[in-house]
């Protein structure tokens, strides 16, 4: 299936790399993240398919966090600003509430999260120092727990859950960017190699819609080095096709599926941090 850009509106602010999850209907949040100068950010931005709806804000400033949505709230691990950081943060949609909840094995930022059912998955990551190659499952009220091994360390992958396993997609490890494709087994916590993308893609994130996972944008191992290319996974083969393009070369973006549609939201282009929010939506055949 491949999938057209439709443009929908601007943030209030540029903005790149913060924690996102889908609320239902058509709301989602962001949380987070860096603004047009480079600076972390606290806001708390609740959006819908026209609008932002309203805000809040975090205890601190972070970036380099992803988040979950279980049982009604988002969780967000992990992040970092000044250093990086190990908690974990619920926020409460309904109330607004922010508070910490529990902490993570390790402070680390970079990471990838995704959800499987009251579990979230988190992926990867820095620690300050060192490429982690974890991946930690955690759920309300419990400990989190390291459940596999990813082959090298491994930042800024994109993760989708597809059947009964989790695909890690790309990312950075310590020699530069990745183009293998992992599938982590939510049965035997086996972590395989699955494929492999056309070039080394890091930066990028992944989302299902339908029966594939796309990965959207994304850059290689330079900064500015963004593509607007958007590629779609089978699930059942890991055969990688191309599937569309974002109207910029895109990194960094907030990417998550509300309904028929993949929403993207902010992101860095190689000339600058982005404001644009649209949604990829199934469009003709390529000739």
């Amino acid at each position: 299936m491949r999938l057209v850009y439709r443009p929908l509106y601007s943030l209030p602010a540029p903005l790149r790399d913060p924690a996102f999850a889908a609320l239902g209907g058509s709301r989602f949040a962001m949380l987070g993240g860096l603004d047009a100068a480079d600076v972390s950010a606290d806001g708390i931005e609740i959006a819908d398919l026209t609008r932002v709806l309203h805000t809040g804000t975090l205890p601190a400033p972070q970036h380099d966090a992803q988040g979950a949505l279980l049982g009604g709230k988002v969780y967000v691990f992990g992040g970092g600003d000044t250093t990086e950081l190990d908690h974990i943060l619920s926020y409460d949609p309904a109330s607004g509430a922010v508070a910490q909840v529990g902490a993570l094995l390790a402070p680390q930022s970079d990471v990838a999260v995704t959800r499987v059912g009251d579990e979230a998955y988190v992926v990867g990551g820095f620690d300050g120092t060192t490429y982690l190659d974890t991946i930690v499952a955690w759920h309300p009220g419990g400990q989190p727990q390291i459940v596999g091994h990813l082959p090298v360390g491994l930042r800024y992958a994109a993760v989708a859950v597809t059947g009964g396993g989790v695909l890690v997609i790309g990312g950075s490890t310590p020699v530069g960017a990745s183009d293998a494709i992992y599938r982590f087994d939510l049965v035997t916590h086996r972590v395989s190699r699955f494929g492999s993308l056309a070039h080394p893609v890091t930066h990028g994130e992944a989302a299902t819609l339908g029966s594939r996972v796309y990965l959207i944008g994304g850059r290689g191992n330079l900064d500015n080095e963004q593509t607007a290319a958007v590629y779609a996974i089978d699930p059942l083969t890991g055969r990688v096709t191309a599937a569309g393009h974002l109207p910029h070369p895109t990194s960094d973006a907030a990417a998550l599926t509300i309904g028929a549609a993949i929403v993207v939201a902010g992101g860095e282009s190689p000339t600058g941090t982005l404001d644009g929010v649209g949604e990829l939506v199934p469009g003709p055949a390529a000739p």
